[in-house]
């Protein structure tokens, strides 16, 4: 047990500790808490911010670069726990490896004070998680009183790929006032048409990537009362939603703003 903290001990020491990222999310949030300057690889479809998607991509979700990651000399690669497969590389190579969970609404603020740690960045990372907090804390007191709109989130549709409670999204969704309509327990699932056809959700929240707007014309969709009352919403900017980063608290306020905007009518 003595080891972990040992390292961590030896990165604070370290001033400016170069950093592998294995996931756009971790990398959000070393940019976010100061510590770009210190971040020498990403993954793939990191994006943002501008500086962020400039740097050299070592990795995607399901593979990496292990040869061209030793190169770049970090003191640490962070990834999260499905990527346990891809690292015994880099650990064989002396590399320090953490794998930081991302599956619920708590493991986002515990990711962002352990970067804070190991990017030698902890009190930028408690202020920003404190403000994070603060808006997320407003954003649910504007949320209307009334019913809460049974939402299925799309995030594939061949085969439909969904979040159950076990997400950091469904949070989301209890947040802005609404209920998870999967019934699934596990963070991301697959679904069946069956299932989402006796499910019958009030909203439909969905990514333009997942497929969905050029489907809804076709079974089972075109058979849900939420597709044809056009309570079909398309984020185009899925990150804000999906990726559990900073930038939460703005997929948050777009859903607030969409499942409740016939109420504000009212």
């Amino acid at each position: 047990m003595l080891l972990p903290t040992l390292v961590a001990s030896l990165l604070l020491a370290t001033a400016a500790p170069k950093i592998v990222s294995l996931m756009p999310s971790l990398t959000e949030d070393l940019f976010a808490i100061g510590a770009g300057a210190q971040v020498v690889g990403t993954s793939q479809f990191t994006d943002f911010p501008a500086a962020a998607a400039r740097l050299p991509q070592v990795a995607s979700f399901a593979s990496l670069d292990a040869e061209r990651i030793v190169e770049l000399h970090p003191a640490v690669v962070v990834g999260i726990p499905a990527q346990a497969g891809l690292v015994g590389d880099l650990r064989r190579a002396g590399l320090h490896v953490e794998l930081l969970r991302d599956d619920s609404f708590a493991d986002l603020f515990a990711t962002l004070q352990r970067l804070g740690t190991l990017a030698g960045h902890p009190r930028e990372a408690a202020a920003l998680a404190s403000a994070m907090r603060a808006r997320t804390a407003r954003l649910e007191r504007s949320v209307p009183s009334g019913t809460r709109p049974r939402t299925f989130v799309v995030l594939g549709v061949a085969p439909i790929f969904t979040v159950g409670d076990g997400s950091y999204i469904a949070h989301l969704l209890a947040l802005a006032g609404a209920r998870n309509a999967s019934g699934v327990r596990e963070p991301y699932a697959r679904y069946s048409a069956e299932a989402l056809l006796a499910a019958q959700p009030d909203v439909i929240v969905a990514d333009r990537q997942s497929g969905l707007p050029g489907v809804l014309d076709r079974p089972p969709w075109n058979a849900l009362r939420a597709v044809r009352a056009g309570r079909v919403y398309v984020l185009d900017d899925a990150d804000i939603l999906e990726r559990p980063g900073p930038r939460y608290n703005e997929g948050l306020a777009w859903l607030i703003e969409r499942l409740h905007a016939r109420a504000a009518q009212q």
